[in-house]
């Protein structure tokens, strides 16, 4: 019986390098499949890992039809068995429910990867329908590390160094406003335990209190080995 799984974690669990490997065993066994993503930090029509593992993937656009998509390969005379469909928290409601008929009455298999919630702790609407629809959502056992050393559970956007909770939900990080780096204010993401997040403590903004004289220890919550901070993600 083919099945719809999310996979979901945050940023830097690895969901990417997983989507990467689950096609490649698929193939080993002799499965054809077909690579979505959208907004990919490689560029349009890739899926890449942070590993330096990349490969080419079908873009997927606001008004791609995954269903009439699938049947024409399929009229075509293509074999499919699955679909890895990553950075999937960027899709459509629509799209969602595409590829749940996929699954239902073509039967082939969608495996599904993506990010739950985002900067603002609200779900993007991909993940939301994901949810409501997958037969499986799998969290990736991954964990990814707050700059403090505790697990990483959301996801903070970093303005010019400074959290920020409010403003579009997808956003391109390390550009400009005006897709200028040097004018524009610089839009980067990061991991942050629930703790800091709440207390809209970044990275930089523990370097900044931990030189202040005005802060002590115990108020930065730092664990004994602090693992440098989180890297950079390519959009939202």
């Amino acid at each position: 019986m083919a099945e719809l799984t999310f996979f979901s974690g945050t940023m830097d669990s690895g969901k990417s390098t997983l989507a990467l490997q689950m096609d490649y065993n698929h193939r080993r066994r002799d499965r054809r499949g077909v690579i979505f993503s959208k907004f990919d930090r490689a560029g349009s029509a890739m899926l890449s890992s942070r590993l330096g593992l990349a490969t080419e993937a079908v873009e997927v656009e606001d008004d791609l039809d995954f269903w009439e998509a699938i049947v024409a390969r399929l009229t075509a005379g293509e074999r499919i068995d699955y679909l890895i469909c990553d950075e999937a928290q960027f899709y459509t409601g629509t799209q969602v429910e595409e590829l749940a008929r996929i699954v239902d009455e073509l039967g082939i298999d969608v495996f599904a990867f993506g990010i739950s919630a985002d900067f603002r702790t609200e779900l993007f609407p991909g993940s939301k329908r994901l949810i409501e629809l997958a037969d499986h959502v799998q969290v990736l056992q991954v964990s990814a590390l707050c700059w403090c050393g505790r697990r990483a559970t959301q996801n903070a956007r970093i303005v010019d160094g400074v959290m920020v909770v409010e403003g579009e939900q997808v956003v391109v990080g390390d550009t400009g406003a005006d897709g200028d780096a040097e004018t524009g204010p610089v839009v980067e993401y990061e991991v942050l335990c629930r703790r800091h997040y709440m207390r809209r403590m970044n990275s930089r903004a523990a370097e900044l209190s931990a030189a202040s004289d005005d802060v002590l220890p115990f108020d930065l919550d730092v664990c004994p080995v602090v693992p440098p901070p989180a890297g950079r993600a390519t959009t939202w």
